[in-house]
């Protein structure tokens, strides 16, 4: 082993046997690589001996470090990020190569159109995954715990993995050492600022995805500003959509119905901002050889996502709906949907995150107020910081509306008062959360449902009446 990612073994044992891989000092195992990655609060070099009493073998560091035994190699490298993915790709085999890899990357939607393009290539006869929000802590895991699925996947014979990459992961070099087949982009707006400082960083990091160093096609949402600026400057083969490719879209709160290029397709979730979700799997499947009759026919096969336009059953004449909405853009998509299809009142119950973008809670008050009837400015997950002053944060945006506003600092509290005052033909939206089977608070992650929450509710308010 003389070299590796760009570096050279600069100390230690140039033949150490290396079995495995591992960014995680908790985790090494014997014969392992252990990657010293700089972060914003820690560093990795400062856990190197606690890895090498674990059985380490090599050390991949950006300098050469004192104390470490002459049997464990060194390699070092300008940018130990950097190096992971290659490196876990070269170890893994390439998994990647092996599979169709489509990538999905976006503010809003990419958890939906990644569940979709999977369900339309299952039915089409593909044999598809999907790694994103639903499958593991991160929208897109580290590089060490990508590649080992994707060799998982290629052993146990699939076909395509459909991966959800977020602007964190392709700054933080997550999705280095693989070249996707397709990448699709939904839509940008406001959000992550507290990571990426400023919009226009923002876009960079979604754009250079859209690069034949990272995928050899694109399809692209033409009806956001920003995939156009992707579309324009795009140099691998593209395909692009959008919402006016539907045509004749008749959408209800749990199913819709329109011709696209040509092809019927009837889809069973609802919602108007699903259906550009619903035109991206398509496009994408189309982008990976499926034609578009298949699949537009398979689009009957969608399944409803955990959390995103989630119906709750009330077994009565008003509507819950469960939601991951937490951006203005989002919120206010989602509120126009929802009154599109109301014949009531639309009540709506959200918070923002805590240690987040506090610039966007004003924006989300505001959409909010815009877009309901009645407002219930909650707590989200308020990790570090006080509920009450992100609540206050929220309502700084709301202004002049004829919306009634409340602010209840318990979730499960005015998700109840929310389903308890409803009246016939109202529709409640619980936004923010979506799937998420927690509350962060102070550090502890506490079980909490959106979903079961408002189930309670439900049963509560009936036993009341």
């Amino acid at each position: 082993m003389a070299t590796l990612a760009g570096g050279s073994v600069a100390a230690g044992d140039r033949g150490a046997s290396v079995t495995g891989l591992s960014d995680d000092s908790r985790t090494v195992a014997a014969g392992d690589i252990f990657f010293c990655i700089r972060g914003e609060s820690t560093d990795g070099h400062d856990a190197a001996a606690a890895a090498v009493s674990a059985g380490a073998s090599a050390l991949v560091v950006d300098h050469v470090l004192d104390g470490v035994p002459s049997a464990v190699a060194q390699i070092v490298v300008p940018d130990v990020r950097a190096s992971v993915g290659p490196v876990a790709a070269a170890l893994t085999g390439n998994p990647a190569s092996h599979l169709r890899m489509v990538a999905v990357t976006g503010t809003n939607g990419k958890t939906s159109t990644a569940r979709f393009i999977a369900d339309i290539l299952n039915a089409a006869g593909q044999s598809t995954e999907v790694i994103g929000t639903l499958s593991g802590v991160r929208t897109t895991p580290e590089p060490v715990e990508i590649h080992g699925l994707l060799a998982d996947a290629v052993t146990a014979g699939i076909d395509t993995v459909v991966m959800e990459v977020s602007s964190h992961a392709l700054v933080l070099c997550r999705v280095d050492g693989i070249v996707f087949d397709v990448a699709v982009f939904t839509n940008l707006s406001r959000d992550h600022l507290d990571f990426h400082g400023t919009m226009q960083d923002y876009f960079a990091a979604k754009a250079s995805l859209f690069t034949p160093l990272r995928t050899r096609a694109a399809v692209v949402n033409t009806g956001d500003e920003h995939g156009r600026r992707i579309a324009e400057a795009c140099s691998v083969p593209l395909v692009t959509y959008s919402i006016a490719d539907a045509q004749g879209l008749d959408v209800g709160a749990d199913s819709m119905t329109f011709v696209w290029r040509g092809a019927r397709v009837e889809a069973p979730v609802g919602g108007r901002f699903m259906a550009e979700n619903v035109i991206a799997a398509a496009s994408a499947a189309v982008a990976c050889g499926i034609d578009a009759a298949t699949a537009a026919g398979a689009c009957s096969a969608l399944e409803p996502v955990p959390g995103r336009h989630e119906s709750v059953p009330t077994g009565a004449d008003y509507s819950v709906i469960v939601d991951y909405a937490h951006t203005p853009e989002a919120l206010t998509m989602l509120l126009a949907s929802v009154r599109a299809v109301a014949k009531g009142r639309v009540i709506v119950v959200f918070g923002c995150g805590g240690d987040r973008d506090r610039g966007k809670r004003p924006e989300m008050g505001a959409a909010a107020a815009a877009g309901a009837d009645v407002v219930i400015v909650t707590s989200d997950n308020p990790r570090g910081e006080s509920p009450g002053a992100v609540i206050d944060d929220i309502t700084a945006g709301i202004h002049g509306t004829s919306a009634q506003v409340e602010t209840q600092q318990d979730r499960a509290a005015a998700i109840a008062s929310a389903i308890g005052r409803t009246r016939s033909g109202d529709i409640v939206v619980i936004a923010g959360k979506g799937h998420e089977p927690y509350q962060e608070v102070a550090g502890v992650l506490v079980p909490f449902s959106d979903v079961e929450v408002a189930r309670v509710a439900i049963e509560g308010r009936s036993t009341a009446r």
